[in-house]
């Protein structure tokens, strides 16, 4: 999902620096996984095989042997950083599941809706593939493969029948294929993010794990039956629609283009084409989202979280990369029909980010876009300051960087206390009347997000505890561990304001709306980029969403917020600024009000069972109010599916439940799954017309089958790197 893919260049950049000008005749090395081979024979093969053997051997003796050292049961770092072999996001209901399955019929109980009849909910998610069993290697919640599981509500004969059918894919990557084909990788490709947060890791160890990579992926392009590896994605964290097409995302690529309604892979989505799909002259032959020259493999990287107006049709993303500008941002226009045959506007440049950051998602509105620079760091010379490569400075500013959506150039940017904020819930543009103070009209963009005062999730979920601070945080920036659903209204210089004062500017309201934590946010998908009313998300019986080292976060309550009620109430009685809060209760508290008019409204789960993010569904009548739909997540009965040492049965199943989101009190549905579902990260609801409306495609990419013993100089040599390698 994150993490050490945005610093192979980096990395590599020292690595290669350090061959010779003799070793660089042997190949030719344009990026972080494009390798162009020169003639290669025998001989050259020998002569690298040689070459390599020498420098690992060299510096990473452990390298010698086939398999890694295992940590041991505790590992504590010189800082007093723990990890623990028992990894939290790699048991119980977050363990992969080894069996993928076709649409397979399902039962169910209760009534489900007619609005959801010739849909399918699918949810993205983290399911680490490996040879290796062994649980002591580094490892993060965002590593994993990318799976996607989805229930299709089939029509029967034209009728309002629904027969619900279960169906889970791997996505099939070029990581994952290689993977599964090794005879001896033991560990993925690239790094775990875990690495790249761990105070234990040191420069030296850095290179060689991205040497390690660079020479599998060399691997991977010698000629032979194998296919390469030409991405490094492992498209795990998100799925939309956009323009014909159903992708998967993952910000250390392009998307991934699948197919409704049996999330078969189709190919890679450079922004203009998915490959294998049929030619069409009237789509420019070159390229997209990577554009042209030596830094086009990371060019194609984009966020996870790509916003598509559905007035317009157009895509909206940005580029977060190691290099300057730092931050691009595209619009792609669907080929036909709502945005008037735009042209696609590729890796425009946001100027003022000044290093490289971790950037998860944004704000898009109808006419504004927010992108997000957060003291959140994922550069490579944080190890000269003695920094982990992402790192959290809460001495630093959060900036938030405002422009119309067709002028990145003008971006302004607004500076508040810092945080981190992974997601954000909605965006909308609002122009209020007339000034009192200045006779002149307020622009204002609004922005609500899920923000957070601490990393501490990101450590958790590697199985790694926070690093102390060795220095104070100033009084004004110290908060306590939170992760609430926030308010922020920045605004703008008035165009309206010509002959009159100039009005106010910068963020006139930021403050959360709910004390209670507030994490996987969304809106009606029929209010996105509008003064949304509703807000659904997760939460949980405790206070935040930080946890002990050795355990996980999981979601027992799921919440749905009156944002217009809440922000009416804290522009009328302003919270403090920042640490301010309009709705100080906790959850118990609000389950004990259980007020029928209350602007919380919190759904339950049953003991030992836990939700995953929630998907809002509206009616299928465009008059029906905006909350009257239905919220759809995957649940896991921990108290039976579990056995006695906490890992899951063979035979664990999961269900979708389908909840009535207007009155978030009954289960109106309840999917029983062939099998379970790993609690993984986001989910999209695709309608019946959706479905029907896809692109053609020529063919899918196919499951590899695993690679036997090969005679000949490429396998042999493939053969030994990879058993060193591991």
């Amino acid at each position: 999902m994150l993490g050490f893919r945005k610093l192979l260049p980096q990395t590599f950049m020292h690595a290669v620096t350090s061959i010779s000008h003799s070793d660089l005749s042997m190949i030719a090395i344009e990026g972080h996984y494009n390798v162009v081979l020169l003639p290669f024979s025998a001989t050259c093969a020998i002569n690298l095989a040689s070459w390599i053997e020498k420098l690992l051997c060299t510096l990473w003796p452990c390298l010698a042997s086939p398999t890694s050292p295992n940590m041991s049961e505790k590992t504590k770092c010189p800082n007093g950083t723990t990890t623990t072999n028992s990894h939290p996001y790699l048991s119980g209901n977050f363990a992969p599941i080894r069996q993928s399955l076709p649409l397979t019929p399902s039962s169910w109980e209760g009534e489900i809706p007619a609005d959801l009849a010739g849909g399918q909910y699918v949810r993205n998610g983290s399911n680490p593939f490996s040879n290796d069993e062994n649980r002591g290697r580094e490892a993060h919640w965002f590593d994993g493969d990318g799976m996607l599981s989805g229930v299709l509500f089939r029509r029967q004969g034209g009728t309002n029948s629904i027969y619900p059918e279960f169906v889970n894919q791997y996505l099939v990557t070029d990581v994952f294929v290689y993977a599964q084909t090794s005879r001896f990788l033991k560990k993925p490709i690239v790094p775990s993010v875990a690495m790249l947060i761990n105070p234990c890791t040191t420069a030296v160890k850095m290179v060689l794990e991205a040497l390690r990579t660079l020479v599998l992926v060399f691997l991977s392009r010698l000629p032979g039956p194998q296919r390469a590896v030409k991405k490094i994605s492992v498209a795990n964290t998100a799925v939309l629609y956009h323009d014909g097409r159903a992708l998967a995302t993952c910000e250390s690529g392009p998307p991934l283009r699948v197919a409704l309604p049996h999330l078969e892979t189709i190919g890679w989505f450079n922004g203009r084409a998915a490959e294998n799909e049929p030619h069409d002259k009237s789509i420019p032959t070159r390229n997209g989202f990577g554009g042209e020259g030596m830094l086009s493999f990371m060019k194609e990287w984009i966020t996870a979280h790509p916003r598509v107006d559905h007035w317009t049709g157009e895509l909206i993303a940005f580029h977060s990369v190691p290099v300057r500008p730092f931050v691009s941002y595209s619009i792609v226009p669907p080929t036909k029909g709502g945005s008037g045959g735009l042209a696609a506007r590729l890796h425009s440049p946001v100027p003022g980010v000044a290093s490289p950051k971790m950037m998860h998602d944004f704000g898009v509105s109808r006419k504004y876009t927010v992108i997000m620079d957060l003291p959140l760091s994922l550069n490579v010379l944080n190890l000269v300051r003695g920094d982990p490569v992402l790192s959290y400075d809460s001495k630093s500013r959060a900036r938030f960087g405002v422009f119309p959506r067709y002028r990145p150039h003008a971006v302004q940017w607004f500076e508040t206390n810092p945080c981190i904020i992974f997601h954000t819930a909605n965006c909308w543009d609002s122009i209020s009347t007339s000034s009192s103070e200045t006779g002149a009209r307020e622009i204002a963009v609004n922005l609500l997000a899920c923000r957070l005062t601490s990393a501490s999730l990101v450590f958790s979920a590697g199985n790694i505890a926070p690093p102390a601070a060795v220095e104070p945080v100033p009084p004004e920036y110290a908060e306590e561990e939170q992760c609430r659903l926030y308010y922020y209204r920045f605004l703008l210089p008035s165009p309206f304001s010509v002959g009159k004062m100039e009005p106010k500017t910068g963020i006139s309201q930021q403050w959360a709306l709910s004390a209670i934590a507030f994490e996987f946010p969304s809106v009606s998908p029929r209010c996105a980029m509008t003064e949304a009313r509703f807000a659904y998300g997760c939460s949980s019986r405790s206070a935040t969403y930080s946890v002990t080292l050795g355990r996980a976060a999981k979601i027992d309550i799921l919440a749905k917020i009156d944002v217009a009620v809440l922000v009416a109430r804290g522009k009328a009685n302003p919270p403090q600024t920042i640490k301010g809060c309009v709705d100080t209760r906790s959850v118990p508290e609000i389950l004990a009000d259980a007020a029928p008019d209350d602007p919380i409204s919190l759904f339950e789960m049953p003991g030992g069972w836990y939700a995953q993010e929630p998907r809002f569904v509206p009616r299928s009548d465009s008059q029906s109010e905006e909350d009257d739909g239905w919220l759809l997540t995957y649940v896991f009965d921990e108290s039976t599916q579990l056995d006695e040492r906490g890992r899951c049965r063979d035979d664990a199943i999961s269900e979708l439940w389908v909840i009535d989101a207007k009155g978030m009190k009954d289960v109106v549905a309840r999917i029983k799954l062939p099998q379970r579902v790993p609690y993984g990260f986001h989910g999209h609801w695709f309608s019946e017309a959706e479905i029907t409306h896809q692109r053609p495609f020529e063919h899918v990419r196919e499951m590899p089958l695993a690679r036997t013993a090969q005679a000949g100089n490429n396998a042999w040599l493939r053969d030994k790197l990879e058993s060193w390698l591991g």
